[in-house]
């Protein structure tokens, strides 16, 4: 008995030390961004077809995805942007050091409803602009005689978070009149049914149901992100415990695959 038990014990120990628990409990557990969540699930779908390793994949944006990775209840946060330096302190504090692996590139659209509404372009400045509640009427942009719409995302959005960095700026508040939608898909909805609203989405979720407009002349597609032309592109991550390890790191590999790169362009995203 004493020597099954310590068979047990060195497979155990072989398996935390090839792969970390993910590998010993054979699944890997992903949690965060709704921006990163298409290239998450699509490599989760490949990855369990090819491998068995179960991977499950919750989107409860970048915020809460840090504190999952903080607390040790999953194995990768996807995150559409930075770890916080308050965010690094308190996993460190919690004996986890994180580590980011840029898995794509993200153009984030500034949209409008397609067909209602005739703007194709805004300045940057604009955009900051009826963010801040400076311009409330599209007549004041080029646009029709209606009141804008505002849509945001919600406080623990990473694109929230981009959307402040790349356009707003330290030192300007968005307008307490914006609407609050808690994901990507939820703003493309909101803004494809209402001819008068404004949003940002990740580049992957523009569809025929919105048009993404030129931001300082410049359209958002793959040749702009990649090349940073476009003027709100960032960068899309997944974070992990350490250098990731065992099936952990097999699974990040992914984007740098043809098989990977093919799923992050069909999904709309750009290929570092």
């Amino acid at each position: 008995m004493n020597f099954f038990r310590k068979i047990l014990f060195s497979a155990a120990v072989l398996g935390l030390m090839s792969g970390g628990t993910a590998e010993a409990a054979g699944k890997i557990v992903m949690d965060g961004s709704t921006t990163v969540g298409p290239i998450a699930k699509s490599f989760a779908a490949y990855f369990t077809k090819t491998t068995g390793v179960q991977v499950t994949v919750s989107e409860s944006g970048s915020g809460n995805g840090a504190k999952s990775l903080i607390n040790k209840t999953c194995d990768i946060a996807n995150m559409s942007r930075e770890m916080k330096d308050k965010e690094i302190a308190a996993a460190r504090a919690k004996g986890v050091n994180p580590v980011e692996h840029i898995v794509a590139l993200d153009g984030m659209a500034v949209v409008v409803h397609h067909p209602g509404n005739r703007v194709n372009a805004l300045s940057r400045a604009q955009i900051r602009g009826i963010y801040q509640g400076k311009y409330t009427n599209w007549s004041e942009v080029g646009g029709p005689n209606a009141k804008i719409v505002v849509i945001q995302r919600e406080s623990n959005s990473g694109t929230q978070d981009s959307f402040k960095e790349l356009v707003m700026g330290k030192e300007t508040p968005i307008t307490k009149n914006a609407e609050t939608q808690a994901s990507n898909g939820a703003v493309k909805n909101r803004v494809g049914s209402t001819p008068a609203a404004v949003g940002f989405i990740g580049l992957g979720f523009v569809d025929n149901a919105v048009k993404a407009l030129k931001v300082d002349g410049v359209e958002p597609d793959e040749m702009t992100v990649k090349n940073g032309s476009y003027p709100i592109t960032r960068p899309l991550f997944m974070y992990t415990n350490g250098p990731a390890t065992g099936v952990v790191k097999q699974f990040i590999d992914l984007k740098n695959t043809p098989e990977g790169k093919r799923m992050i362009s069909e999904l709309g995203f750009v290929n570092r």
